[in-house]
């Protein structure tokens, strides 16, 4: 059976979906699944970039490894390469479904967040932000993998 591909976007993919790939490769790689993860952003303003510094402090403190991935904007390959595409808010649905994507899941509609939008932590100041919307996102992404029989 072929690895079913995840794609998380948020719009500059240097806080919010950096970290949701980060989370769902340490429980891919922690119970053995056979599932592909990556991230993407709507925007090309941060290409090429690593994470924002306060994701890759809190994943870290969290024992999640974020160093390595670089920011990318979505491409049209990614239409066709990708089983699932999670955006992190409303305005970034809208972005990927204008963009041609078909299906797109809110990260917010699993977890018991009822649809709300994971929020973007770059304009908090400290880390308390950071905080929050990790555990937000790894309670969603944990969620998600159960809601759909991938774990």
């Amino acid at each position: 059976m072929p690895k079913k591909k995840i794609l998380f976007v948020c719009l500059g993919n240097i806080c919010r979906s950096p970290l949701a790939e980060g989370i769902a490769q340490s429980i891919i790689e922690d119970k053995n699944l056979k599932l592909k993860v990556d991230s993407a952003g709507t925007s090309h303003w941060h290409k090429g970039e690593a994470p924002c510094a306060n994701s890759m402090t809190i994943a870290k403190k969290n024992h999640v490894d974020i160093s390595k991935q670089k920011s990318r904007p979505i491409t049209q390959i990614d239409k066709e390469k990708f089983d699932y595409v999670i955006a992190m808010d409303k305005q970034n649905k809208k972005d990927l479904e204008a963009f041609g994507f078909q299906k797109v899941s809110l990260l917010g509609e699993y977890g018991n967040y009822h649809g709300e939008d994971v929020p973007d932590p770059y304009y908090f100041s400290g880390l308390q932000g950071f905080e929050k919307v990790y555990e937000m996102i790894e309670v969603c992404v944990n969620d998600f993998l159960r809601a759909e029989g991938l774990l």
